[in-house]
Order: structure tokens, then sequence, then C-alpha cells
């Protein structure tokens, strides 16, 4: 059985790129880096970015990291929109909360959710 959730590694074509997206667009602590391997504190999870020679974008599915805003999920998208972050969809509602999915500088799937306010 698993205990719980020990990183999540997210493959990158360009290291130094990708570094600045989680530090200066999402506001993360980078905790290490160098040109194969950095890591990123997100909130006691750690997010490892992994380089890769042969990494390609790829939206066929795999695995999504789903970030809390810091503030309202409105603002947030305003925010990345403004800074120039590709989202893919706009903010949908579900009972279950609000998501607003974008890319990273890599192009791997991300997402801000936001829990239902019932």
């Amino acid at each position: 059985m698993a205990n719980g959730v020990a990183a999540v590694w997210v493959p990158v074509t360009d290291m130094s790129r990708a570094v600045a997206f989680y530090r200066d667009h999402l506001g993360l602590t980078v905790t290490s880096e160098d040109e194969d391997w950095s890591e990123i504190d997100g909130n006691g999870l750690l997010i490892g970015l992994n380089g890769r020679e042969s990494a390609s974008v790829s939206s066929e599915g795999g695995a999504v990291i789903t970030f809390q805003p810091d503030g309202t999920i409105d603002d947030e998208v305003a925010r990345l929109t403004e800074a120039g972050v590709e989202f893919t969809g706009g903010i949908s509602d579900h009972e279950w909360g609000r998501i607003a999915p974008f890319k990273d500088s890599e192009g791997n799937d991300l997402q801000f959710y936001v829990p239902p306010t019932n």
C-alpha cells in the first residue's frame, strides 16, 4: 500500500525556463537547481523538475499538478494570463469545485483548484 506521495516528477526540456516559471509565475520556492534536476517546494510536496535529452511536449494525458491559488481563482487566472501563461480552458464550475487548467513553460498540464463554497 502507498503511504503517501513522496514527490511529483515533471519532465522539462529547458531547466532554466522551467525553474523561472515555477519560481516567478507560481511563487514557489526552489530548493535546489542544476541542469538535470531541480527541486521545488510545493507547500510540503516535492516537485522534481527532471531534465531529459529527448523530452517532448505531449497533451495526450498523463499527470496533472493541481495548485491552490493564493487568493481567488479569478485573480490568479487574470494575473497569469497577463504574464503570458497559456490557459487551456476557462474557469469551470463543478459540484466538487472550480478548476482552471493551464500549461507550464514546458507544456505540462497544471491547474488551479478551489473546493465548493457550500
